[in-house]
């Protein structure tokens, strides 16, 4: 198959689709088909606008305007009807009113054509500037065959805004219509007022229509309000109709199909109808208002089986859906939840053996700290640090070569866990020893002249020691050179000993 013919036969899928749309779409009561909308031929050859508007002049019209004006004098009182709703003789009255609200929208739209299509004539710009029917149908009234009166009209401020005024009285001064005869402007003028008072009539109906809405479907009403539940009423043709509709079908009462050939559809919303545009779908947020139009039309399917039932006629079973569907609607439109970073959980770490001894303590000692480096990295505060290389900032010594360590590298430290010790008897004989004087001997126990015994330690003499001396007198000489040491002992003995006191006492020139 070619393109062309791929494109012929979508285009023949289309006309069929549009053929059963149009069969399955209902025609409201009283509404214009094809056989009433007449044909061009028809149209130059009307003159009149009760010709093709026969709803003003109806009786139909007239009966149900006045059964309206009887029923709204009476009161109505909460749990006065008893059995279904349709057997109440107002209820028939209340769908008739819908339907009725409905046809005059129908006769507006008929009736704005026909004033177009004459004062075009007069102000052929005038259809671009205004699109509202009413809109269009109250400025045609107001400026007439006198376009000047555009620019101070107070009718005009209370239907159009300050813009559109602007831009229609801008473009009235330059328009190139002609004047209407005194005729034609009768005419115009007929149907102006025609339109305006079949509006008036249709604000007393929803008026009345909404007034009994709380006692024929209250529950219906303190969901979506009376104004919306009447609109969806009259649709489906009556509370019994409209229990018996299932959801889908309750949320696209009142939508209506626009074909835009050859322009964009995104702006079009499709399946919203009635309930999509009522205030508790509207005061969500865009991108939930789908949702939320689905949400009602639940909801609403089963209030006006309740409603059908009379089973609840204050509205609380209403009342309660309302409440549920706001509170859904307020989870929806809830942040979500913040997400904490979880742990980990702490590693399984069983007790383990750990090997001690003195191969332990060797191989700690092998790679612990070195006291160089514990030095390096300690600071001293207050004192002022050596630049070892002025090319390289931040390197420090820390503590090595300070003034606390004495200008020395390395510190000599005592390790009290290695240090040799000496018995007491030991460290008692050396004492004693010191203090007499006696040099300890071998550890064969010899006795000095004083009778003691000496040490067993040897003691030490300078390897440097000789007994040979360079006199400037004799030359060589044999000296002892344990003579010399022997006199500073008793020096020592003499004149620093713990029990030697004073030698003698030089009076000072004071005294």
């Amino acid at each position: 198959m070619s393109l062309a013919d791929e494109l012929l036969a979508d285009l023949e899928e289309g006309d069929d689709a549009e053929e059963q749309n149009d069969v399955e779409m209902p025609v409201a009561q009283g509404a214009l088909t094809n056989e009433t909308i007449p044909s061009i031929e028809d149209q130059t050859k009307i003159t009149c606008v009760r010709q093709i508007a026969k709803l003003r002049d109806s009786d139909r019209l007239k009966n149900i305007m006045k059964q309206i004006e009887e029923y709204a004098g009476v009161p109505r009182i909460h749990g006065k009807s008893i059995g279904p709703a349709d057997a109440d003789p107002e209820y028939q009255i209340i769908v008739e009113a819908n339907n009725l609200a409905v046809d005059i929208d129908t006769e507006i739209g008929v009736i704005h054509r026909f004033v177009r299509d004459k004062y075009s004539k007069r102000f052929p710009e005038l259809e671009s500037l205004v699109v509202g029917a009413l809109e269009y149908v109250c400025t045609v009234r107001e400026l007439g065959n006198d376009l000047a009166r555009a620019k101070g009209s107070e009718a005009l401020q209370q239907t159009l805004t300050q813009a559109t005024i602007m831009v229609v009285s801008v473009t009235a001064s330059t328009t190139q219509g002609q004047l209407l005869t005194e005729e034609e402007w009768q005419r115009v003028r007929e149907a102006c007022d025609m339109c305006s008072e079949i509006n008036d009539m249709k604000g007393k109906v929803l008026e009345y229509v909404e007034s009994r809405m709380t006692y024929i479907a209250p529950n219906l009403s303190a969901i979506v309000g009376a104004s919306t539940a009447a609109k969806v009423m009259g649709v489906a043709g009556g509370l019994g109709r409209l229990s018996k509709m299932p959801a889908s079908n309750v949320q696209v009462l009142g939508s209506q199909k626009r074909t835009l050939s050859g322009f964009s559809q995104v702006t079009t919303l499709p399946h919203t109808g009635f309930l999509y545009y009522s205030s508790i779908v509207q005061d969500t947020p865009p991108d939930l208002r789908r949702k939320a139009a689905r949400l009602v039309a639940a909801k609403c399917t089963l209030a006006a089986r309740v409603d059908s039932a009379r089973a609840s006629i204050d509205g609380s079973i209403g009342k309660m859906f309302r409440e549920d569907i706001e509170k859904k609607l307020d989870k929806l439109q809830e942040p979500p939840p913040v997400k904490f970073i979880k742990p980990l959980p702490k590693p399984i770490d069983p007790s383990r053996k750990k090997r001690g001894g003195k191969r332990v303590r060797k191989l700690k000692e092998r790679y612990a700290m070195t006291e160089l480096r514990k030095q390096a990295n300690r600071l001293n505060f207050g004192e002022i640090e050596d630049d070892a290389y002025q090319e390289d900032l931040g390197y420090t010594r820390g503590a090595i070569g300070g003034k606390t360590g004495g200008g020395r590298v390395r510190l000599p430290q005592v390790d009290e866990k290695t240090k040799v010790r000496i018995s007491k008897a030991l460290q008692r004989n050396l004492q004693r020893a010191q203090h007499n004087g006696a040099t300890p001997g071998p550890a064969s126990g010899l006795r000095t002249a004083t009778g003691s015994t000496t040490a067993s330690i040897r003691r030490q003499v300078s390897g440097t020691a000789s007994s040979v001396a360079f006199t400037p007198l004799q030359g060589l000489e044999i000296v002892n050179p344990q003579a010399a040491e022997k006199k500073v002992n008793e020096a020592n003995a003499k004149y620093f000993s713990n029990t030697a006191g004073f030698l003698k006492l030089q009076k000072s020139s004071q005294d």
